[in-house]
């Protein structure tokens, strides 16, 4: 195998950036793009597969988050979990899955919280029991254990760190 790799190079989806100091990180990029794509894919196929059509991953996140611990969130609080910046997207997902009445939306003060639904919740049970089924069983059939998972994770989470923290050094330039 490493002879492939000195043959061909490493995998990457920008050769140019793989020449640089640390040509590894350009094959974790092109991983993490297939690996965005795929769960994007799966997610919305999924959430199809449970009976709600036309989310987009976006949307699914959004109301699986808003499920999550069944308590109210705020949009700051889905924008953090999920680390999304703009938060015109979360505004956006969160009138839609309302108007699919997969979320309701309440009031704390002068705080907007919203909650899920009787019928978000029930989209949320069927897209877990379809993963379960379709993506789990898969998954441990590759004997890929829950700790080397877990460690990939914290990983993954700690590269995001190095890159928001490159993206703010950028915006200063």
């Amino acid at each position: 195998m490493a002879s492939e790799k000195s043959e061909f190079g490493p995998i990457v989806s920008s050769g140019h950036l793989a020449s640089g100091a640390l040509p590894a990180l350009s094959e974790i990029e092109f991983g993490m793009i297939m690996l965005n794509h795929a769960f994007s894919r799966w997610m919305v196929r999924c959430m199809s597969a449970a009976g709600v059509p036309d989310l987009s991953p976006i949307d699914i996140l959004v109301l699986h988050n808003i499920n999550s611990r069944n308590k109210p969130k705020t949009l700051a609080d889905i924008a953090l979990v999920l680390n999304i910046e703009d938060t015109h997207v979360v505004t956006y997902a969160l009138k839609k899955l309302e108007r699919l009445k997969l979320i309701k939306s309440g009031r704390r003060g002068k705080e907007k919280l919203v909650m899920v639904t009787e019928a978000g919740a029930e989209a949320c049970r069927r897209y877990a029991a379809v993963r379960e089924e379709l993506l789990v069983k898969s998954v441990l059939a590759t004997e890929v254990s829950g700790e080397t998972l877990s460690a990939m994770a914290a990983r993954l989470r700690a590269l995001s760190g190095h890159y928001d923290q490159a993206a703010r050094a950028a915006a200063s330039l």
